[in-house]
């Protein structure tokens, strides 16, 4: 709300007024007070009457509403950098929007990865799909809609109409046959490299994209040589690290370090893809710029928003899957409740394993070690009386002997353990 008040009341630099970063921030400020009316309803708990038949239907309203807010605020990023340099105009609106929408998508990719490897593997599981299903499908659906789209019908065709259509056609029989190999002759899910494989097509046919600029050729086929490590850093890690198996382990929280490599080239494809517009190119040109300098930029900024997705995903895993509280030392190191219930055991169970034989050299080896300590000495006796000393010892002495609780019981206990 701050934001858009500032955003309608500055008295500094003065943007077209029909721009979409000033549409777009209304369309967000209703939506916020939307979510925040159905959360105060949802509430107060209102479950008597009609309120019993439209709860439900707000419950979801308010679901859904609070799932699209970081795209919908991704978007509005987007839009206000575009505005502030007065991009995507014109002829180059075509272009720039396929290079955002195609770029978010590459990020929107690996932030789903990221959260399907950290917190999602035992929803996955749950579903009875493997991951490459759902992959598939989206590959499938995206290659369908570039074929028919990315050639303005009816004009004459040029070099990139042809690369951009026969992408979309790869895309769509590659996702067909993942979604084919994602189940093996009984049902039961099964991986497969078709995902991987439609990235490294991918960035091999963008790697080669002709382009006017120098600086714009260097980024597309840095952009190219990363998606194709995405993909094919993807085949190794299902088929070799992985192994066909839905996880590392089958806690479905363990992760492999090379499970990284994939999903963070993902984000650093999308950030080269959405930062080679023919505008900004133009732009990084004129400011003298290397190519290798605005490449190393747009990687640093993927790091960036790889780290926070991963702080976010770590905030709510510990908060919806809190680690069990340790409690007690053992040697130093912590011991966990059910550890200290199993030792308890253990000792409860070797108590009843002692033959006499044992015991009565524990009595005589107490006696001994009491006796150097002066508790059981004859010289204490001698000072109170022989009365008094002879019955204090023994009695003290057996009392000693007989109660389990004593430091020389445990110390039995923690040497029979030992």
């Amino acid at each position: 709300m701050l934001g858009w008040a500032l955003g309608h009341l500055h008295g500094g630099r003065k943007f077209v007024e029909s721009n979409v970063h000033a549409h777009f921030s209304t369309f967000i400020f209703f939506q916020l007070l939307t979510q925040v009316v159905l959360g105060i309803y949802l509430k107060l708990h209102l479950e008597r009457g009609i309120h019993g038949r439209i709860r439900p239907v707000f419950k979801l309203l308010h679901n859904i509403n609070g799932k699209a807010f970081p795209i919908v605020s991704w978007t509005q990023m987007l839009f206000g950098g575009i505005t502030a340099l007065g991009f995507c105009q014109g002829d180059h609106l075509g272009q720039c929007l396929a290079h955002f929408i195609m770029g978010s998508a590459f990020i929107a990719y690996g932030i789903i990865l990221t959260i399907l490897l950290l917190v999602g593997q035992l929803w996955l599981r749950r579903t009875g799909r493997s991951q490459e299903f759902f992959d598939s499908v989206v590959i499938a659906a995206w290659g369908l809609v570039n074929s028919l789209t990315e050639h303005r019908w009816g004009t004459e065709w040029v070099r990139n109409d042809w690369q951009h259509t026969t992408m979309g056609i790869i895309w769509f029989a590659a996702g067909l046959a993942g979604v084919w190999l994602s189940r093996d002759r009984e049902g039961n899910p099964k991986r497969n490299f078709i995902p991987g494989f439609v990235l490294l097509m991918t960035g091999w046919a963008m790697s080669a994209h002709p382009q006017e600029l120098m600086i714009s050729a260097m980024t597309h086929k840095m952009f190219g040589y990363t998606l194709m490590g995405a993909g094919l850093t993807r085949m190794i890690e299902i088929s070799f690290v992985l192994q066909d198996k839905p996880g590392i382990d089958e806690s479905g929280f363990g992760t492999h370090s090379f499970q990284y490599v994939p999903v963070f080239l993902l984000f650093a494809s999308g950030f080269l893809f959405m930062g080679a517009t023919e505008e900004q190119m133009a732009l990084i040109a004129w400011s003298g710029m290397d190519a290798v300098a605005y490449v190393l930029i747009l990687y640093s900024l993927a790091f960036l928003l790889f780290l926070f997705v991963m702080m976010l995903i770590n905030v709510y895993d510990r908060s919806a899957n809190p680690i069990t509280a340790q409690k007690g030392l053992s040697n130093g190191h912590a011991v966990g409740e059910e550890e200290g219930r199993l030792r308890d055991a253990g000792e409860f169970e070797l108590e009843g394993l002692m033959t006499d034989e044992e015991e009565d050299e524990e009595h005589a080896a107490r006696r001994k070690l009491l006796d150097g300590d002066g508790f059981v000495a004859n010289g204490h006796g001698n000072g109170n009386g022989n009365g008094n000393g002879n019955g204090f010892g023994n009695g003290y002495d057996e009392g000693a002997l007989a109660t389990p609780s004593t430091t020389a019981t445990v110390g039995r206990n923690n040497e029979r353990l030992a």
